[in-house]
């Protein structure tokens, strides 16, 4: 795949943390984005969110961040684990000792001299269109896709809906609410035995990174799920159980979009499904980059995600996520996420190198998508 022409140095201030229960593999993605921009040539202003909300603007964010963030108490961490975090560090440190003026920046005063932003803030209040409304207010130019699309993405059962209607096939699903199940347990579960029965998935509609979801095959495990998905979220979503297979694909675009080659996800033993202890803990599941499957169901998959992105009018960035039934073949649309995780091992940027776009250069144009995409909206 060809590249585009590199952008001009670029003062890039990289969010991340957030309130969401997925701060901590916001700041993994962060230090990689960070240590990819500052290879592709810009400069990186740091900016921090506390838990609690607290901008950090000034001093070291990451570091303080890091301070209490669990995936990077080293001593807890597997020896696996613990050198892919020290190995991380190292290259955003190096990196920005090689780029001479350029690399981290004092952040002081960053609302005037930031060109672009760059989100690394995974689910609410960061990747459901807050945050994004704050950009569009502030008149910064941001990665990424905008208010409506955010917010439709980031809550499964109003995307379920809208792809629904566009004819972009996916699993049986049910959503119910938490006052219901509170109220009414028994009835909630008979609706859901009846019309999705077992095996299901029961989701918080509004978080990512697998956060909150759990697989139920009888009625005990069922309330079990629904009880913990409830600390999540008020709204929920119960998905039929598919013995299938995992594919992910990202996109990359604006109004022409393209899909990266397909990749796919086997979960480890002591996992059933990819969840966050895979993802970002265990590390023990494999990714199979490009995945082996027949030319038709990868050409299939591709073409499903990027209508998937269209419909939903996405921009920049997205990682789509396929289920394969083992036996049938039908595909289903799983999820669609518009700020994946971008860690060392996620498989966004593992899915473009493949593809033939490096980190360096992936960073670069989606810096250049979000300039078109703000150049375009203020009429240019």
């Amino acid at each position: 795949m060809s590249g585009s022409d590199p952008q001009p140095r670029k003062r890039v201030g990289v969010v991340f943390g957030g309130r969401s229960a997925e701060h901590d593999v916001s700041l993994r993605s962060a230090l990689t984005i960070m240590g990819a921009l500052i290879e592709a040539g810009h400069d990186v202003v740091p900016i921090g969110i506390t838990r609690e909300g607290q901008w950090l603007t000034s001093g070291d964010p990451m570091a303080e961040l890091q301070a209490g963030s669990p995936l990077f108490q080293l001593e807890g961490a597997t020896e696996h684990g613990r050198g892919q975090i020290e190995q991380e560090v190292e290259s955003l440190a190096l990196a920005a000792r090689r780029s001479g003026t350029g690399g981290l920046v004092p952040a002081d005063g960053w609302a005037g001299e930031i060109d672009v932003i760059f989100p690394a803030l995974h689910g609410p209040m960061g990747e459901d269109g807050t945050i994004q409304g704050l950009f569009e207010l502030a008149g910064v130019p941001y990665v990424g896709a905008g208010v409506l699309a955010s917010s439709v993405a980031m809550d499964k059962a109003l995307c379920k809906q809208v792809l629904d209607q566009a004819g972009i096939p996916q699993a049986p699903w049910v959503t119910t609410r938490r006052r219901d199940w509170r109220r009414d347990p028994e009835e909630v579960t008979r609706v859901i035995e009846e019309v999705i029965g077992y095996p299901c998935f029961i989701k918080p509609a509004n978080l990512g990174s697998s956060i909150g979801i759990t697989k139920a095959t009888i009625r005990a495990e069922f309330v079990e799920g629904m009880d913990e998905a409830c600390l999540h979220d008020r709204r929920l979503v119960v998905e039929k159980g598919i013995d299938a297979r995992e594919f992910e694909v990202s996109v990359l675009g604006n109004d022409d979009p393209i899909a990266s080659v397909v990749g796919e996800i086997v979960p480890g033993d002591a996992h059933e499904f990819y969840d966050y202890e895979a993802k970002y803990v265990d590390d023990d599941a494999d990714l199979l980059v490009p995945a082996d499957i027949p030319e038709p169901m990868s050409n299939t998959i591709r073409s499903l995600a990027v209508a998937a992105f269209k419909e939903i009018d996405c921009a920049g960035i997205a990682r789509v996520d396929f289920l394969v039934d083992r036996v049938s073949d039908d595909v289903y649309l799983n999820e669609l996420n518009t700020i994946p995780g971008f860690t060392s091992i996620s498989m966004y940027p593992k899915l473009w190198e493949a593809t033939g776009v490096p980190l360096a250069e992936l960073v670069d144009r989606l810096l250049q998508l979000a300039l078109e995409r703000s150049d375009e909206r203020r009429g240019g």
